[in-house]
């Protein structure tokens, strides 16, 4: 016995990954005949809606909260492709056709999960929900705005990513020459990128990604849809730099080797982008950007990059000019129906009345829009739609321009900007929100710096924002639309 233990004192590498080995392997094997004698019920007790005594009943008899997790995850998924079952096994009629949905699948989003993700989680609850799926997965940045131009014969859009391939996708919808027709189809979005901030407002709150993911994409299932504003935001620095160059200048520019993708990428800027979040521009959303190069320093890398942001020149004043407009009315949800054509004897009578009547004043020509301009100095500007909190029954369309002051301390900085990277609602006391429903930012010459539109990166430019108020239908949780019916009510 002495020689056998100082045998493996000797050779202690190898004892080491022996026991490590030797553990693994008796996990396996009890995880794979013990645990498979018991899975039956707990499948059975936990859809019954007794996962609180299942947990404890498995800690009891030795299982980790770890398999419980992995097995409640199986158990969301078998129990939602349950649900989705049910609409697919409805009977359509004859002359109806099956509705067809088209996936725009970024693989690239949550580090490059997201196919994974979606392969596991949605794509079987919509192959069972009797729609034909037609998966599109992007190769490329841009590449969902170039395939939308060909894009026919669909009725659903469904976006499987996070907030760049929603951006993009809705950019390629807007900007085609169909789109006041287009842009009626609905629009799906599955929550699989590291930021997704339409997940608030179209589903109801969920700690676990499986059922985060399963909601949204039963959502688009289900077919309940709310209204979304949009921005229309229109760089319009190409134009005024061509405006300088000659015709001469401009055939030498097509004539160079690289002088069509420069023209192209030209037009490409040229075109407006569409955001349903908004657009920010200041250090709050510069230090936010720079968190992901702290990695390595776990939960204190948020406030570490606040912190060496500060470092620089203080305080961080952006200045620009801004012209806005105030809210527009909205119009009754009924405006857009053409009203059912009166009958012969009524329209003989219209006639009649209208002549034998004295003719009436020439309306009155509409009152101009009134633009007001306003001077900025701010530590941060952000233009941002109403989406995060929807407001059906409001009688105004705007957005909301907010401007935080540029008096903030450096220790406030960093508490406000941590807050910020959770939740960008977050605002700096003393902060001066205005409501515009279209605005032009001019920036002066020099600035430097970037916007975020929609958690994605631009040059800092001057642009022109306008609303686009309820433009594009959006599926969301049948549980939160009603939410947002009853607030209406009250």
């Amino acid at each position: 016995m002495t020689v056998f233990f100082k045998t493996l004192r000797n050779h202690w590498k190898k004892t080491t990954a022996g026991i490590c080995l030797m553990t693994w392997g008796g996990h396996w094997l009890y995880g794979k005949h013990w645990i498979s004698a018991v899975s039956d019920q707990a499948d059975v007790l936990f859809l019954l809606g007794h996962p609180f005594t299942l947990a404890s009943d498995f800690a009891v008899s030795g299982l980790g909260p770890g398999w419980f997790s992995s097995r409640s995850d199986n158990l969301l998924r078998r129990a939602a492709c349950q649900e989705a079952q049910v609409f697919g096994s409805q009977l359509i009629p004859p002359n109806a056709q099956v509705k067809k949905a088209t996936v725009f699948l970024n693989p690239a989003a949550c580090k490059g999960k997201a196919r994974t993700l979606f392969e596991k989680n949605a794509a079987p609850i919509l192959h069972l929900s009797g729609m034909d799926v037609t998966i599109v997965k992007t190769d490329y940045e841009g590449q969902a705005k170039k395939l939308l131009e060909l894009l026919e014969n669909t009725d659903v859009i469904i976006v499987a990513g996070g907030d760049g391939t929603l951006q993009e996708v809705i950019t390629g919808v807007l900007r085609r020459a169909d789109e006041a027709t287009f842009s009626k189809i609905p629009i799906g979005f599955i929550p699989l990128g590291q930021t997704s901030s339409l997940s608030q407002t179209l589903f109801a709150e969920s700690g676990n990604k499986v059922q985060h993911i399963t909601d949204a994409t039963l959502a688009i299932v289900k077919g309940e849809t709310v209204p979304l504003d949009v921005l229309q935001i229109k760089i319009s620095h190409v134009r005024e730099i061509v405006q300088y160059l000659s015709s001469s200048d401009l055939l030498h520019l097509a004539q160079c080797p690289q002088g069509p993708s420069m023209l192209s990428q030209m037009g490409e800027k040229e075109q407006p982008v569409f955001a349903l979040t908004g657009l920010r521009w200041g250090s709050f959303r510069d230090a936010g950007v720079s968190v992901s190069k702290y990695w390595y320093l776990g939960p204190l890398k948020t406030k570490v990059a606040h912190f060496f942001s500060t470092l620089k020149e203080w305080p961080q004043t952006h200045q620009a000019s801004l012209t806005y407009t105030g809210p527009a009315e909205r119009p009754p949800s009924g405006a857009e129906e053409t009203p059912p054509r009166p009958s012969l004897y009524r329209r003989i009578l219209r006639r009649l009345a209208s002549y034998w009547v004295q003719p009436q004043d020439a309306p009155q020509e509409m009152s101009p829009e009134v633009w007001k301009e306003v001077q900025l100095s701010t530590l941060e500007l952000s233009i941002m739609t109403r989406n995060s909190q929807l407001d059906l029954a409001s009688k105004e369309d705007f957005m909301n321009i907010c401007m935080e002051p540029n008096t903030v301390s450096k220790g406030d900085f960093i508490t406000i900007g941590s807050k910020k990277v959770r939740d960008p609602k977050v605002r700096a006391d003393g902060t001066e929100c205005l409501q515009a429903s279209r605005c032009t930012l001019l920036l002066p010459e020099g600035t430097g710096g970037s916007f975020s539109i929609d958690s994605e990166e631009y040059e800092a430019m001057p642009v022109q924002v306008k609303l686009l108020p309820r433009k594009l239908q959006f599926f969301c949780d049948p549980r939160k639309r009603e939410q947002l019916l009853q607030s209406m009510a009250q």
